[in-house]
This record gives structure tokens, sequence and C-alpha cells, in this order.
């Protein structure tokens, strides 16, 4: 194929992923009830994280309805943006799979055998982990964060007014960040391959990465609640010692 040929097969590609993923948000943004049952969950009490760790998230104070977080709306058009965003997000999300998939038949055919093998894996995964850090985000990390910040009051004469804004921005930012972290692994296997690193390294650097994962647990948690930040910290300490394993069996 020529240059120009190669062109118009990553044209189509981008045409076909943007698609999927414009239907998958638009079936999103219809089921309205269905996403914000599932995106607002953490703001009430009866939520699956706070059941499991016995502990009451919200005071009845804070007047949400079923017992939670009362978000507030600000702005005529906030309402509309949120859902239109969070449509798109979880149409990205759904889409994910199958953009992954025709991005990989468009460059597959210049790998050799090999590289096609680590290619797969490579992406296979970078999927998993990505989504499995969403997951613990919307599980545990932000959770603990709603309730902390949530019920955060510098004193009783200040009332926290939360909008709806605020909390999906954090939630979309954590998710992501999340995501991101959880790529650790994927990117210390490719260091490894690349003779970048190694676990003797790791091993070595190990006293000042578990500094780094406090700063980088604090930073994602802007909390002074020590169980949170333990909470944040522990499965990102994880993360490090599998990713040691990872690059010593390379």
């Amino acid at each position: 194929m020529t240059f120009w040929d190669h062109l118009d097969e990553l044209r189509g590609v981008i045409i076909r992923s943007l698609l999927v993923t414009a239907v998958a948000a638009a079936v999103a943004f219809c089921l309205k009830e269905e996403l914000f049952a599932i995106v607002l969950a953490p703001a009430k009490n009866d939520f699956l994280t706070y059941k499991l760790l016995g502990i009451a998230a919200f005071p009845p104070s804070l007047g949400g309805a079923g017992g939670g977080l009362h978000l507030m709306n600000t702005g005529l058009t906030e309402q509309f943006m949120v859902h239109l965003k969070t449509a798109c997000y979880a149409g990205l999300l759904v889409a994910s799979p199958y953009i992954i998939y025709v991005l990989f038949g468009f460059v597959s055919p210049a790998l050799y055998d090999k590289e096609r093998k680590y290619a797969t894996l490579l992406c296979g995964s970078g999927y998993l982990m990505f989504m499995l850090g969403t997951a613990i985000n919307y599980l545990l990390i932000f959770p603990l964060t709603v309730r902390f910040l949530g019920t955060y009051q510098v004193s009783p004469d200040v009332a926290n007014m939360l909008t709806l804004q605020s909390y999906m921005d954090t939630l979309l930012t954590m998710s992501l960040v999340m995501g991101i972290v959880f790529e650790l692994p994927v990117v210390s296997w490719v260091l490894g391959k690349m003779g970048l690193i190694n676990a003797q390294m790791m091993r070595a650097m190990r006293r000042h990465a578990v500094v780094a994962i406090l700063i980088v647990a604090a930073i994602i948690t802007p909390t002074t609640d020590a169980f949170t930040l333990f909470v944040v910290a522990l499965p990102i300490w994880l993360l490090y010692e599998l990713s040691i394993l990872i690059v010593r069996n390379n």
C-alpha cells in the first residue's frame, strides 16, 4: 500500500471509532436515570463501600435524598453539560475495546510475529489495568474522598454547599488519574524489555518509591485522614512490588 492508501485506512479507523463512541455516548445519554444512579451512588449512605467498612458516611444534616450528600446546581446549563460530559465519558469507556481493536488491526500488519505478540500483551494488559484503576477509584478511593471532603468544615458556621459540577469533575479526574497510575506495571514491563530498568535497581529505590507513592496518594486524595491516605497508597505500593516481579521475570 502507498502512503496515501495507509492514510485513507487510518482515516477510516478514526471515523469508525468516533461513530462507535458517539453511538455508545448517545445510548448512555438516553439512559440518564441508570447512568446517574451509578455515578451518584457514592454520595449516598447506602453505597456498598460504606456498608462493607461499617461506617456512617454522611450525617442527616446534609439533607440528601435517601440519606447522603445534597448536591446543588448553580448554572442554567450546568446540569445539561454535566449530563453530556458524563455520557461522553461513559461512551468512551464502553467503546474503548473496539477502538483498541481497530487501532491494533491497523498497526499489526506492519509487525513481526514476535512484535505482534508483545503488542497484543501490551494493549490487553494496559486496558485491563486502566479499567481496574478506574473501578478501584469508584468503589474505594473516591467514596472515602467524598466522605471526608463532603463533611469537612472549618467552622460550624460555614455550611457545605456542594455543586454537581464539582462532584463530577472530581470523580472524572480521579478516575483518569487512578487509571493512569495503575499502568505502572505495564510501563515497568516495557522499560524492563528496553533494558532501562531492572529489578535490582527498583529494589534499591524502594524507599524513595514509598515516599513518592505517599506524595502521589496525598495529591490524589487531598485529605488529612491518615486512613484514607493509607487506603490510596497501599494499592499503589502493591503495584510497585508487582512491577518488580514483572521486571525480574522479563
